[in-house]
């Protein structure tokens, strides 16, 4: 699969959107990748090859080359080529020869300074133009509704295939196994160009020049720069004037406004211990720190002349307990643990907690016991 990537690409683009000036400033520090980023290359190479195979395409079996190739990413892997081939029969219903397309590099470029990316997988069929897009990650729930990354890839599909299909509608969808989530997000051919007129072109304009205002939020998370950029510190700094107020003493407008930010906050302090430690492990000695070692736990030197010992002894060294849900699942594969234990599992309530109101969760509504407790003084 491809692994060239634009500067103003398009999994980037929410925060180039959001904060112009970010991708230049960017440009300054390394762009290093992680485990997950390969976990997540492993999985779109094994989804690509068995979307391949389905399709009837002479391909070689890359799962010998994968690095982190396992049960679980199998399993996620057979569940995005059904889920695409269940797509595809349902275009089948209206058009009698849909168009499969698997790992399509998308231009986008006319919008967005070169900017282009890859589809994981199209399908066009009767008008519409489907981009389906695989998340291995874990971590972040991904929703496709107004997803910039998916409306560019949208953008690429339509300069290539628009003036042949007539495309009127197009269909976005996020396919996240690990979370269970499949996210879906459809509009008109129109709104989508409305959108990259009004938009996507002003914000790629200003990215690219290195212009416009340095804006902070969610999107901050992936961004080179966090833990040196001076305008996310000084919008969490702000919070600072709240430092010796106890929260029953602040107004609701002060709690909404710290409730706002302090996710923020605490995701930004954590990114500079972080780097801060980094630089501390490469030398630099700061005035007021410095590296200790951390608390150790006992453990075994060796667990097999542990296990022998206690045995000799007449004792027995190990507790057999029933595997949790998730190695349960890891163990028998997923198809086999619905067919054995569907029936006995249960999802109890979850602890509340407080979330901004975009989130898509069901408010949970909380009786006030002292209004219930006045209102039946009231009725005696």
């Amino acid at each position: 699969m491809p692994t060239q990537h634009a500067l103003l690409s398009a999994s980037s683009s929410n925060r180039w959107i959001h904060c112009p000036p970010s991708v230049r400033l960017s440009e300054q520090f390394e762009n290093k990748t992680s485990d997950f980023a390969r976990q997540g290359t492993d999985a779109h190479t094994l989804c690509e090859y068995k979307l391949h195979k389905l399709l009837g395409d002479d391909v070689e079996d890359p799962t010998p080359s994968l690095e982190f190739y396992d049960e679980e990413m199998e399993q996620c892997a057979e569940s995005y080529v059904t889920f695409v081939m269940e797509e595809v029969a349902k275009a089948r219903q209206t058009t009698a020869d849909p168009i499969v397309i698997v790992e399509q590099r998308l231009d986008f470029s006319r919008f967005v300074p070169d900017g282009f990316g890859t589809g994981d997988c199209l399908v066009i069929a009767d008008g519409t133009l489907s981009v389906i897009d695989m998340k291995y990650g874990l971590g972040i729930l991904v929703d496709a509704y107004q997803n910039p990354q998916m409306m560019c890839y949208a953008l690429g599909a339509l300069e290539l295939f628009d003036a042949i299909y007539d495309i009127q509608e197009v269909k976005m969808t996020i396919f996240q196994p690990r979370r269970e989530n499949v996210s879906t997000y459809t509009l008109s051919k129109d709104d989508l160009l409305q959108w990259a007129d009004e938009i996507l072109v002003p914000a790629a304009q200003l990215a690219f020049k290195g212009e416009g205002e340095y804006q902070c939020g969610k999107w901050c998370g992936f961004c080179p720069a966090k833990n040196s950029c001076r305008a996310r510190a000084e919008q969490n700094l702000e919070l600072s004037k709240y430092e010796f107020q106890k929260p029953e003493l602040l107004e609701d407008d002060e709690i909404e406004e710290i409730l706002e930010k302090v996710d923020d906050l605490i995701s930004w302090s954590n990114d500079i211990k972080e780097y801060a430690l980094q630089l501390a492990l490469s030398g630099k000695q700061w005035a007021n720190h410095k590296l200790v070692e951390g608390r150790s736990t006992r453990k075994y030197s060796n667990d097999n002349d542990v296990a022998a010992a206690v045995i000799k002894a007449g004792y027995d060294p190990y507790d057999k307990k029933l595997l949790g849900v998730t190695a349960m699942t890891k163990a028998l594969g997923k198809a086999k643990f619905d067919e054995l234990l569907s029936d006995y599992i249960v999802k109890p309530p979850c602890k509340l907690t407080l979330v901004t109101n975009d989130d898509k969760r069901q408010a949970v509504k909380i009786n006030n016991v002292n209004d219930e407790f006045n209102n039946l003084a009231e009725d005696q």
